[in-house]
């Protein structure tokens, strides 16, 4: 795979602290990455140009859905064959990008599941527990962590696969519009970092999530 084909997607909110490592991290395996500040109001923006990044910016916060996104786009229009999505606050190792590259070849979508840790918060455990089930009896998707946002997919797989939801919906609705195209997926195990100002899905989320899986089965 040309270098230049694949390309890492960050959506990043309030992350001036964490974001430049991200990025000096990731160029070890990644030239093309695209940040895309989702309305901070700290120096994240400055700070993915200080680190080398393509920095995008929405003037107002969208939500994390729209941030993927606005990147996603970019990078598609770009030029890029192959995407890598990954979060900004380091809770992802940038090292695993070439086990999801390798994955990648003869599939669509690879997800990255988070090993199960006593370090993950437990509203988070139960509430994935849940929404796995019910993306597996509803759609008969067999993923055992559907709300993990490291993944990597092809460009063909993400125009099939582009979501509506500007939040955390989007990992849940891209993988039942790529369930509904028929997209071939593999699981990799991955190691999730969580540190003690853990920013992610709430039992608000959850809630709001377990219902549109609900009704995109109607809906659609």
């Amino acid at each position: 795979m040309s270098e230049k084909s694949l390309w890492v997607i960050i959506p990043a909110y309030n992350e001036e602290k964490h974001i430049t490592k991200v990025i000096r991290n990731t160029k070890k395996y990644c030239s093309n990455i695209v940040v895309v500040d989702d309305g901070s109001r700290d120096k994240t923006y400055s700070s993915a140009v200080k680190g080398g990044a393509i920095a995008l910016k929405h003037v107002v916060n969208l939500g994390k859905g729209a941030a993927v996104k606005t990147g996603a786009d970019y990078a598609v229009a770009n030029g890029a064959k192959t995407l890598i999505f990954m979060d900004s606050d380091g809770q992802h190792e940038p090292k695993e990008i070439p086990n999801f590259v390798k994955a990648l070849k003869g599939v669509d979508i690879i997800y990255g599941s988070r090993r199960r840790s006593k370090k993950m918060p437990v509203v988070f455990r139960f509430g994935n527990y849940v929404l796995n089930g019910l993306m597996n009896l509803i759609y008969g998707m067999n993923i055992s962590d559907t709300q993990s946002g490291y993944r990597a997919l092809t460009s063909s797989a993400y125009q099939k696969v582009r979501w509506s939801s500007n939040d955390y919906r989007m990992e849940s609705e891209m993988i039942v519009n790529a369930g509904k195209n028929n997209l071939k997926y593999k699981e990799i195990f991955i190691r999730t970092l969580y540190s003690d100002d853990y920013k992610g899905t709430t039992a608000v989320d959850g809630v709001k999530i377990a219902l549109h899986i609900l009704w995109w089965k109607i809906s659609r």
